[in-house]
Formats: structure tokens, C-alpha cells, sequence
């Protein structure tokens, strides 16, 4: 192998130095350190595409400010906040483990990739002032969200967040605050542990190597890898395949040919941001600020205003504003990504997902054509005093929405994250969807329960995973448990720095 170090049939294999790549990698070599681990990466570059910190939103998305998270009434008009308490326990999850690695040298210094923003909902109009009263209610009756704070008066949300008054008119507005959100980057904790992963003993990374094919062996899966800097290409074999290839995951997982890789398609979409450059600016804002969904939007199009660490360096982000493409990968994707994707298997869910998702394709068009001045204008919602010299447009990832068939019915798949595991528990893929990788640690632990449960059921197994995550296994959204559930976030947020 020219890139890195090679493993000659490792227990593991892992394709794609991604978020779930990385964190599976280490949470495998945290509760057996006797496992072998390969990592296979096509980029020169480890975690560069929807896991870089420039490619997604950063959020550590805990429920706290996403109104998408919320969108449904209980049967008396309530707002049911259901999903945001789940999302807030499977984020602690995450920052557990991240707690640990840092209190094991794994990571060394973690503002390096975490930092406390506070998290803000924002909304303006009557209908949508109430419906925040009503999320609050919910929200803050429960023990994760008992210190969010909810404000209509203009003075208060000035000073929580200025950009978001300046210039506005007099329509009613509203705002929920928490102090203990976070910005994550996400490719950093992933370059962090992976940097970890590479010094262990039985474990290697080879980057600039493609996994073009995967066929079953007597081991387990035998994988064929072109090294991308000589032209050849090998084999290697492992009794257990993880694909966490992103939005190149849903090509290598039919090439599998296992069941449950039929009927599955992917819909790419394409990602911008608006970016501050101005210091004056970008002092004023010191959060992460989510308002209402826009329509026929994605979940992963809902506008937010944020404060990103990024490089060392403090910026302000504002979108994310989608569009149609064809490639399944931000920097190593092909236009002909789509179509190559499209089997007899899954043609119709496909053509019935287009046909009854007319309005998000012709959105994605919009959004695509749309010039500087019409997104400065969406910019405007939030930060009424935008100027257009102060702000200019990036490229940001390309996240693959999962389309399946449930009930008889085609359907993109918008909330949760796409498991596929086949029967004999040796090979998992993963589909991204939102909140993806802020619960990645809650992701990864399924699949290890799922395909490697011994690491989980030994007795040495039972010991590790309660250092490694504290409260996994217990169910800290039990208001009995509030108290040992403290206990154990305020241990994560002191390892972290928090």
C-alpha cells in the first residue's frame, strides 16, 4: 500500500474516514483492544467531504433550537417534543464518548473541535410566536431542556442575539435560549480519532484507496481496493464490512447484493453557504440561531444563522440553501452518480418519489438558479440589516437522502439515519440523514449491538461500555433518572472544557 498502513485481513473494515467510520473504528478499539481495524479512504485527505467542518452546519444537534424536530400537535393542541428529548439523550451519547477519548489522551485538546455557542429558536408572526410558547412548555418540562428560556420582548432577544433587531419591523417576534448548545466540527473529531485509531496496534488508514467491489468470502466479505496513486489493484478480506462512505455508500452497498440493499435509492442535494468575512459583524453574533422551515424545503434546508469555530478561527455562517445535482460526493462524485445508482429493483421508487416530490425538485432548480441578491433576501428574515459586500457564497457538501419503500409508500427518508445490516450480521452500510453526525456515537453503538453484539454482552464488554458511555444502556429520559443523569453530562461537559 503507497498511503498509510495495511492490515491483512483485519476483523474489521471500514470504508470511508467519515464521522461513522471513525467513531465506529474507536468505539470497536475502546471495548477490544485485541480487535484489527483497517480504514480505507479514497481522498488524499481523511474526513474531507459531508464530515469537513466547511460542509455541514456544525450544530451539535441536541433538539434545543430545530423547529423541524418539532413539528407535530398532541391530540389537545400541544406541541409534541417527543423527538427533540430523543435526539438530546442520543447527543449525549456523543459527548460521553468524546468526554472519555479526551480523558484517555485519545484527544488531546477538544476546543480543537467543540465550543460552547448557545442555541436560539427564532420566529416571528403571531401563528408562530405561539407555536414557540407551546414548543417551550413542552420542552421545558422535561429535565434536559429545564433551563431553556423563552422571550418575546425585543430588548432581551437583542441581547441574546443584535443582528437578529437590526432593521426589523414591528411584527410580533419570539425566541428560546440554552446556554449549553455547542459547535461541533465534526471532520476534526474524526481526524482526532482516526489519528488515535492509526497508532494502535492491529489497526491501519490507507488513504487515496478506492473500494470499487465487495463480494461475500468464507472469511466473511472479501473487498477489492484500486490504489488511486499506482492504478492497482488488491484484495483484502474481513469477517465484518461497515460502508460509512457517505453519499458513496448507496453504490458499494447494492454492489454487496444483499436483500436488504433492494429497492433502496438516493437523492442527492447539494448544499451553499453565505459566509461573514466582516471581524465587526461577526463579533456581534455569538450563537446558533434556527428559524421556521421554508416551504417544499428539506430538513436539511431549514435556515440558520451561525456562529461556526472553524480553522482556530471564529466565523458567521448563514443557510444552508440547496441544489439539484447528480453527484453523490462533494469532491470525488461523478455527475453520472444518480443514474448509475438506478436499478430495476428501485426504478419505481425512484420515479414515485419524483412524481409526488414535484415541488422539492423544482425547488432545488430554484434554489440552484437563484442569484446573490434573492439570497441576501432570505438572509433578511433573520438579519434585517444584512449587506451583500459583507457576505459571499461556498460550496458545502452533498448529502444522499435515503428513499425507501414503508407501508407500500415511496419516500425520502427526512428524519433519523439509514442502517441497512443485512441478516447474517457482517456487513452494515450507512444512508445519511438528519442529525446524522451529532448522534453518531448512538448510531455506531446500534450497529456494534447489531453485527458485534460479543463486545457489548462479555462481561469485559459490559465493564468497558460504562467508562467508555456512561449513560448507554440506561434510560436517562426518565425523570427519576434525573439526577444520575446530571451527574454523568456534567462529568462529559468538564472533560470537554465546556
Amino acid at each position: 500500500m503507497s498511503s498509510g498502513k495495511h492490515i491483512e485481513k483485519p476483523d474489521v473494515i471500514l470504508i470511508g474516514s467519515g464521522v461513522m467510520s471513525s467513531h465506529l473504528g474507536a468505539l470497536i478499539k475502546s471495548l477490544d483492544p485485541k480487535a484489527t481495524i483497517q480504514v480505507y479512504e479514497s481522498t488524499a485527505e481523511l474526513a474531507r467531504e459531508s464530515s469537513d467542518g466547511w460542509n455541514n452546519a456544525g450544530t451539535g444537534h441536541a433538539g434545543i433550537c430545530e423547529l423541524s424536530y418539532t413539528p407535530h400537535r398532541n391530540p389537545d393542541g400541544s406541541v409534541n417534543v417527543t423527538k427533540a428529548i430523543e435526539i438530546y439523550e442520543e447527543f449525549e451519547q456523543s459527548r460521553q464518548f468524546w468526554g472519555y477519548a479526551v480523558s484517555k489522551g485519545m484527544i488531546k485538546d477538544p476546543k480543537e473541535f467543540i465550543n460552547p455557542v448557545p442555541h436560539i429558536s427564532f420566529v416571528h408572526g403571531q401563528q408562530q410566536v405561539d407555536f414557540l410558547k407551546s414548543r417551550h412548555k413542552g420542552m421545558s418540562d422535561h429535565h434536559f431542556f429545564k433551563e431553556m428560556v423563552y422571550t418575546t420582548d425585543r430588548d432581551t432577544i437583542r441581547s441574546w442575539a443584535p443582528l437578529l433587531l437590526d432593521g426589523r419591523d414591528n411584527i410580533p417576534i419570539a425566541a428560546t435560549k440554552m446556554d449549553n448548545g455547542t459547535d461541533v466540527n465534526f471532520g476534526e473529531v474524526s481526524r482526532k480519532l482516526l489519528g488515535w485509531l492509526g497508532q494502535q496496534e492491529g489497526c491501519g488508514i490507507a488513504t487515496r484507496h478506492r473500494v470499487t467491489d465487495l463480494e461475500r468470502s468464507d472469511i466473511g466479505w472479501k473487498v477489492t481496493i484500486k490504489d488511486l496513486d499506482t492504478g492497482k489493484y488488491h484484495t483484502n478480506e474481513a469477517k465484518f464490512v461497515f460502508i460509512g462512505a457517505g453519499g458513496g455508500s448507496l453504490p458499494l452497498l447494492q454492489k454487496s447484493g444483499i436483500p436488504e440493499s433492494k429497492g433502496i435509492g438516493g437523492f442527492p442535494i447539494g448544499g451553499q453557504w453565505l459566509i461573514c468575512d466582516n471581524p465587526e459583524i461577526v463579533k456581534q453574533h455569538q450563537a446558533k440561531v434556527y428559524g421556521q422551515a421554508l416551504a417544499t424545503a428539506p430538513t436539511m434546508a431549514v435556515p440558520h444563522l451561525d456562529t461556526r469555530i472553524l480553522d482556530g478561527k471564529k466565523t458567521l455562517l448563514f443557510g444552508p440553501f440547496a441544489s439539484w445535482t447528480t453527484k453523490f460526493l462533494h469532491k470525488t462524485g461523478s455527475f453520472t452518480d444518480l443514474p448509475f445508482s438506478v436499478r430495476p429493483n428501485n426504478l419505481f421508487t425512484l420515479l414515485n418519489v419524483g412524481i409526488k416530490n414535484l415541488g422539492l425538485v423544482r425547488y432545488l432548480v430554484e434554489q440552484g438558479l437563484q442569484s446573490m441578491a434573492n439570497r441576501i433576501s432570505t438572509l433578511h428574515v433573520f438579519y434585517p440589516g444584512a449587506k451583500a459586500s459583507d457576505w459571499r457564497l461556498i460550496d458545502a457538501g452533498i448529502r444522499v437522502q435515503a428513499i425507501k419503500e414503508t407501508d407500500g409508500k415511496s419516500g425520502i427518508v427526512h428524519y433519523g439515519t439509514e442502517v441497512i445490516t443485512n441478516k447474517e450480521k457482517n456487513i452494515s452500510a450507512l444512508l445519511g440523514a438528519s442529525p446524522g453526525a451529532s448522534v453518531c456515537v448512538n448510531i455506531t453503538l446500534e450497529v456494534i449491538q447489531s453485527c458485534l453484539p460479543h463486545l457489548l454482552t462479555s462481561n469485559e464488554g459490559k465493564e468497558r461500555i460504562k467508562e467508555v458511555v456512561s449513560t448507554f444502556g440506561m434510560n436517562a429520559i426518565r425523570p427519576e433518572n434525573a439526577s444520575w443523569f446530571k451527574e454523568a453530562s456534567d462529568r462529559a461537559t468538564e472533560r470537554l472544557k465546556l
